[in-house]
Parts: structure tokens; C-alpha cells; sequence
């Protein structure tokens, strides 16, 4: 939320002569997404919440729109303010390259080295990245890996092991 409002700051900065910066925003992802938005002294619900309704609409998260606009002299009318900021919110969203952000965890895992082959092997099925490895008395393994993986990966060590082994999540 502070990186959003940040950008808005930025483009007052570098656009002072502007009229409006009309923003919306969405920070997090799934449940725990936060929206924003500000018609920055256009008449009420014209101009942020066209550009929220696009965001919103668009499913996206971590992502703030910001409209600047200069008066140019011919007034819009509310229908026309809706029809612009929106239109110019979902002609900017078309073309903003998209990531999938996924939850991850850290993971430690101990195995004796007879395993450690095998365990390498289902970590890379479980699409971990094994970050370290200390060899010791046993082979001790740090790793990242999807947070939605880790109970699969965990069982199929716990298999591989006849229980003896299992993933430790950190954090």
C-alpha cells in the first residue's frame, strides 16, 4: 500500500503542471487483498473507482494504476470521465506484463546418505530448490520450495524413509 502511494508521490513529482493523478490499487493476493483508490478532485466515483472496477475486474494483485490527466479545456461530463479512466486503466492492464506470484517456504531436511539421491530427486519433482547442503554425519539439505508442495514432498520422503525422515518447514 505504501509502494502505491509512493508511485502516486513520483508522478505528482514529475508531472507538477498535471491536473489529476487518479490512482487504484490492489497489494497482496488471494484473501488478503487490499484495495485503494482516489478521484484526486474529479467528481465523485468518475474517475478512481472506473479505474478500481478494471483493477478489481482484472484479478490481479500487487499492481496500482495511476491516470494522469490535463485539462485541456473541454469538460467530459461524469459519463465521459467514467468512459475515459476506465478506458485508459484497461488499455494500461492489455499490456502489463504479468507474473504469478506463488507462496513459498523454507524447508530443512535430514537425510542419511544412502538417500540422499532419492531425496534429491523427489525435492526436484516437488519443484524445491535445494539452497545448501552440509555433509556430516547424515546430509542436511536447505531448500525452497511451493508452500502447496511441501505436504506431498513431506509424505513421499516419509514413504521413501519408512517414516524416518521428514521435512521440517521454517518459517
Amino acid at each position: 500500500m505504501e509502494e502505491a502511494r509512493a508511485l502516486v508521490a513520483r508522478l505528482r513529482a514529475e508531472f507538477p503542471d498535471a491536473s489529476h493523478q487518479v490512482y487504484a490499487f490492489a497489494v497482496g493476493f488471494g484473501a488478503s487483498l487490499i484495495h485503494g483508490m482516489s478521484d484526486d478532485g474529479e467528481p465523485s466515483g468518475t474517475a478512481g473507482r472506473p479505474v478500481l472496477a478494471v483493477v478489481q475486474g482484472a484479478g490481479l494483485g500487487d499492481v496500482a494504476v495511476v491516470v494522469t490527466r490535463y485539462f485541456g479545456g473541454t469538460k467530459l461530463g461524469t459519463g465521459g470521465l467514467v468512459k475515459a479512466y476506465g478506458s485508459t486503466a484497461k488499455a494500461v492492464l492489455e499490456v502489463l506484463p504479468r507474473a504469478e506470484k506463488i507462496a513459498k517456504v523454507a524447508a530443512r531436511l535430514v537425510l542419511p546418505y544412502a538417500l540422499h539421491a532419492r531425496g534429491r530427486l523427489l525435492i526436484g519433482e516437488a519443484e524445491g530448490e535445494v539452497e545448501s547442503e552440509e555433509f556430516g554425519a547424515q546430509v542436511v539439505l536447505r531448500l525452497r520450495l511451493r508452500q502447496d508442495r511441501a505436504e506431498a514432498l513431506d509424505l513421499a520422503l516419509r514413504e521413501l524413509s519408512a517414516g524416518r525422515v521428514r521435512l521440517e518447514l521454517s518459517g
